[in-house]
């Protein structure tokens, strides 16, 4: 788990800033690793000091626990090194984010950058070893527990985020005597996959903001949401306006700034989300400029983990601490006390009273 969004706290000369990271890469079929993280640094009298901590361990032998750490300016009766805090549970959000897996575009731009301007890409779907990819992480996430966490998948519309999203975090395939609308129907773009089902799976939402680069390169423009209708059935396309794409444009592309700030309307798009842990399927150079806003209370290596470029099929966990009372949303699980009603006076306000 990484945590963002935070800025440091600060008491006298001290400032405190503490992070826990998590994230599940795949490489080639056969390593899979998860990298376990904690580090802390503060800053005293403008000397810097820095602590942390690291595990690698077989996937099989580890499975990551749902804790998380936040920041806070320390106690003065508390041990300052310890760098602990506290924030109600009510203004935070799980957010685990995926890249897609491979495409087709990713494979041609990476022997010619020129690929990713041709109309042979357009709207990019997964290649064999993408879907490799989508079973491996799928595998994870339900050998985690993750997949039970979930309440809520939002994926870009365009195919090869949607072919992950429900690859990923879908239903599996179809049992006899079950009858759901698909996730996905049968060999979508030729993909020879059977069709997924939406049986005992949570909601997918598109979701326009989170999409790729918008611009120039052909593998970045959608089809239109009719199209998406039909091929991925049980995924809600109501939040996108227009049946045909009037966001690509063919002469223009999105510079990277731009595509911050679209992550930053995104972002604070979420928390009009009642749903407490997200999936969120997208692209690289959201993932990557998005991400970038955040980070910079944090020990360089913390930020590094939350701002660098996720790979192919990247699963990566983090807590999003509303500071700023975005979220409206009152507390789930707290409970006011007194019922039935009686005296509660505490032994030390009592004796204040004397």
């Amino acid at each position: 788990m990484t945590i963002i969004s935070l800025p440091s706290s600060v008491l006298g000369n001290t400032s405190f800033s503490i992070c826990c990271c998590y994230s599940f890469k795949y490489f080639n079929n056969s390593h899979h690793k998860i990298f376990y993280n904690y580090s802390y640094s503060y800053t005293k009298n403008n000397n810097i000091f820095c602590s942390s901590f690291s595990n690698f361990s077989n996937l099989h032998n580890f499975l990551p626990s749902s804790s998380f750490l936040c920041l806070a300016s320390p106690s003065p009766v508390m041990d300052s090194s310890a760098g602990q805090g506290l924030y109600p549970l009510h203004h935070c959000k799980t957010l685990h984010w995926v890249r897609h897996a491979q495409g087709f575009h990713n494979v041609a731009g990476d022997k010619d950058y020129e690929a990713y301007k041709s109309y042979d890409y357009l709207d990019a779907s997964l290649t064999l070893l993408g879907w490799g990819q989508v079973d491996n992480l799928r595998k994870h996430v339900q050998a985690s527990g993750l997949s039970k966490k979930i309440e809520l998948v939002i994926t870009s519309p365009l195919t090869r985020t949607m072919q992950t999203a429900v690859g990923v975090f879908g239903g599996g395939g179809y049992s006899d005597g079950v009858d759901v609308t698909p996730l996905m129907v049968a060999n979508v773009e030729g993909s020879d996959r059977p069709a997924i089902s939406s049986f005992g799976c949570p909601p997918f939402l598109a979701v326009e903001l989170c999409r790729e680069h918008l611009g120039v390169h052909p593998c970045d423009k959608r089809r239109s949401k009719s199209k998406y209708e039909t091929l991925f059935p049980a995924i809600d396309f109501s939040l996108i306006e227009s049946d045909e794409d009037t966001w690509w444009k063919e002469d223009v592309r999105e510079t990277d700034e731009e595509v911050a700030e679209r992550g930053m309307k995104f972002m604070k798009w979420l928390w009009t989300r009642k749903e407490k842990e997200i999936a969120i399927v997208s692209h690289s150079g959201f993932l990557f400029h998005t991400l970038g806003n955040f980070g910079s209370d944090c020990h360089q290596v913390m930020k590094k983990e939350i701002c660098k470029h996720f790979a192919n099929c990247e699963l990566r966990s983090m807590v999003f601490v509303d500071k700023g009372m975005a979220s409206s949303n009152s507390p789930a699980t707290n409970f006011p006390g007194k019922i039935p009603n009686g005296p509660d006076l505490p032994s030390d306000v009592a004796k204040e009273k004397l």
